[in-house]
């Protein structure tokens, strides 16, 4: 199912999917403070925010980052250390670090600004084919289509009814853009997707329900199956994800004695901390000097 990258689905078909989810599209909006900014920057930092993220908790991390740092220029000057605290409680602090490291590169090789062409997108760290379409429609308005969770199951349900390949995905997604507006259309997918089409799906208020094949032809939900539809996390109680971000959160407010972390985090086994601060440290989120772990590039007193 699924296997090919062309588009088997009727042009009616299409074009009767999109003028309906343009019809729906203000009713779909959100009131998120980076839909509809014209900063480059901004929108990248939102993208790379959101990135296993959910929208409530992006808000003001979001806000904050951008006021202490609002351009490239001014990210790359500061310790990685200063930008993992601003990170704090957004988990997977490995994009901070990736955030940081494409801050220096914008300012060494792009005059300090990010490139609106997908290609030079996808050679920044941590950036991937969603992010740089995202970035590439939303901030440049080209023509690209957004490939996410959220489309993903819109496609696979709504339009195709059918599990995709990420390369079906894609086409499916391309071949679904309009000529003009771009950016709107991508937005009313992810918007769609995120408050109708989600994991568990709420068909009954959805305003594209009627042109939706899955609710019209029926059959198992191709959604889980399909390209671009993430798996659910594990639990995050007692993961390697809790313990990472108890070790950052400690050392946020200064390096401190390996001794003294593992005293902090002891509700967690004293192998298990030492065995991922060793894991951070190679990451090179955080580095250890004189007796101390701390964050990478912090100056900070210690305990």
């Amino acid at each position: 199912m699924g296997g090919a990258s062309v588009v088997p689905e009727s042009v009616e078909g299409l074009v009767s999917f999109r003028r309906a989810l343009r019809r729906a599209s203000a009713e779909l909006s959100r009131a998120l403070p980076w839909i509809g900014l014209e900063d480059p920057w901004a929108i990248l930092v939102s993208e790379v925010m959101l990135q296993q993220t959910s929208t409530l908790r992006v808000r003001e991390p979001w806000r904050a980052f951008l006021q202490r740092f609002p351009d490239p220029p001014s990210c790359a000057r500061a310790p990685l250390a200063d930008v993992l605290r601003l990170w704090s409680g957004l988990g997977f602090p490995r994009r901070a670090k990736a955030l940081h490291d494409t801050a220096r590169i914008l300012t060494r090789h792009h005059g300090g600004s990010v490139p609106s062409r997908v290609e030079d997108l996808l050679a920044l760290p941590g950036v991937g084919p969603y992010t740089a379409h995202a970035v590439a429609s939303f901030a440049f308005h080209q023509r690209v289509a957004v490939l996410d969770t959220n489309v993903g199951r819109v496609l696979a349900r709504a339009v195709a009814n059918r599990s995709l390949t990420p390369s079906a995905a894609q086409a499916l997604a391309t071949a679904l853009l309009p000529r003009d507006r771009v950016a709107a259309f991508n937005q009313a997918m992810l918007d769609l997707g995120a408050q109708f089409c989600r994991a568990t799906p709420r068909c009954g208020g959805c305003p594209l329900a009627g042109h939706c094949r899955w609710r019209r032809e029926g059959g198992d939900d191709p959604a889980p199956r399909s390209a671009g539809v993430s798996r659910t996390q594990a639990r995050f109680t007692g993961s390697d994800r809790q313990v990472r971000g108890g070790i950052m959160k400690c050392l946020g407010t200064g390096a401190m004695s390996p001794h003294h972390l593992r005293r902090a985090l002891s509700d967690f086994d004293a192998l298990r901390v030492t065995t991922l601060v060793d894991d951070l440290i190679r990451d090179g989120l955080l580095e250890q000097r004189d007796g101390l772990v701390g964050l990478s590039g912090d100056g900070g007193a210690s305990r």
